[in-house]
């Protein structure tokens, strides 16, 4: 009898434990640090769906959390996907404020389409960890989400376009187009950056300090060629399968390779997309960005304000960088090129209810799928069909 007692005590406890232990497993999200109370569902038969998406991640520091809302609402574009990261070594109440900020807002909310990184990692500037986080956010973007182009962004970047003009002047681009701003001719930086070896503590330490140099350098690769160029990228998505899952080994020696490697963000992704036979001919050399650079060697950029402004704008480019908080030429570039009011609401664009004297305020849904380009969709066209033509594209490509 008691034998008996004990076998159903044991089978009625392990049913217990494993209706706990499934759920656990099957609805664990890693991914963000809020739960949306509700999603926003477009039915499949949707008549006007947007032609093309993209997959942002958004990255930032400690203090930049203002800078960070700032640039959230100018981007945001119910098509679109979102995906913030805060370095860890920001202050617990900045990495709560960021996430209040996306689950109290009820279109960021009701579209499900902002997440925020719960497991941030720490940044170490010239560092691999800064990659790192890229090819992270790519991966966990690539599980998540259907989208065309990834983008990388920090806090400090800002749009010269709405997003309905950059999906618009995208929408007749082929799909495996990548922009990566390269180029073979390293210069100074062979000796600079090809030969040293750094070690990053950010990969084996929670404390944030800068990296470490060994005493011994290496020679210069015979494996493969170095390129050089912009962190700033514009990716397609089967690139970005290649190097989270690349059924060639290139990407992931290359990654080795450059977790010693000073400013790898540099160098990564240009050294990876040059190598390739199957992707080297896909290349648009341009970062799309705006940037205008210090003295020589030009490792810092210029921050940017007010007297930039007609140059920005000339230069036909979907973004610019850098900016620091609450610059006056912020105020013009929401007031003229995204038509955003009062810097509290989202930019100009067809799915939302629009209000002349504050801009974009909320979703409506019967909207969605529609498109209102203006006159950036024009100037950045002008700039893509450049790019893109036969005699020049050829000449920019690998080399």
């Amino acid at each position: 009898m008691d034998i008996k007692i004990f076998m159903f005590s044991f089978i009625l406890t392990s049913l217990f434990l494993i209706l706990i232990y499934i759920p656990t497993q099957f609805f664990h999200s890693p991914i963000t640090i809020f739960k949306p109370k509700k999603t926003f569902i477009i039915s499949n038969t949707t008549t006007n769906p947007y032609p093309v998406k993209f997959a942002y991640l958004i990255s930032a520091s400690k203090g930049d959390v203002p800078k960070l809302k700032r640039l959230l609402f100018s981007l945001y574009h119910p098509g679109n996907f979102y995906l913030i990261h805060l370095d860890l070594d920001a202050p617990e109440n900045e990495h709560q404020e960021i996430s209040r900020f996306v689950n109290d807002n009820s279109v960021f909310v009701e579209i499900n389409n902002v997440w925020v990184v719960g497991k941030p990692n720490l940044v170490t500037y010239r560092g691999p960890t800064m990659l790192a986080t890229t090819l992270h956010a790519m991966a966990m973007l690539l599980k998540i989400a259907k989208w065309d182009w990834f983008i990388n962004l920090s806090a400090s970047d800002y749009p010269l376009v709405t997003q309905d003009d950059l999906i618009h002047a995208f929408s007749d681009l082929p799909r495996d187009l990548n922009f990566v701003q390269h180029t073979g001719h390293m210069g100074w930086k062979l000796n600079k950056r090809g030969k040293p070896i750094i070690i990053d503590p950010g990969l084996h330490t929670l404390n944030k300090s800068e990296i470490w140099w060994v005493i011994k350098q290496r020679s210069l690769p015979t494996a493969f060629k170095l390129y050089t160029g912009s962190a700033w990228t514009i990716l397609s998505r089967s690139f970005a399968e290649y190097c989270i899952i690349g059924w060639e080994n290139l990407p992931r020696t290359l990654l080795l390779y450059y977790t010693n490697f000073v400013s790898s963000p540099e160098g990564y992704f240009q050294t990876v997309i040059c190598n390739s036979e199957e992707y080297k001919n896909t290349t648009v050399n341009h970062d799309l960005h705006y940037i205008t650079w210090d003295i020589p060697p030009k490792q810092h950029p210029r921050s940017l304000g007010p007297k930039d402004y007609r140059r920005m704008v000339l230069s036909n480019r979907p973004f610019a960088r850098k900016f620091k908080n609450n610059n006056p030429v912020l105020n013009k570039i929401d007031h003229d090129l995204l038509r955003r009011r009062n810097g509290q609401y989202f930019s100009a664009g067809g799915w939302c209810s629009n209000d002349n004297d504050r801009g974009c305020l909320n979703l409506q849904v019967e909207k969605y799928g529609v498109l209102k380009p203006g006159t950036g969709a024009r100037r950045l066209r002008t700039l893509l069909k450049k790019l893109v033509s036969a005699p020049h594209f050829a000449k920019r490509q690998c080399r």
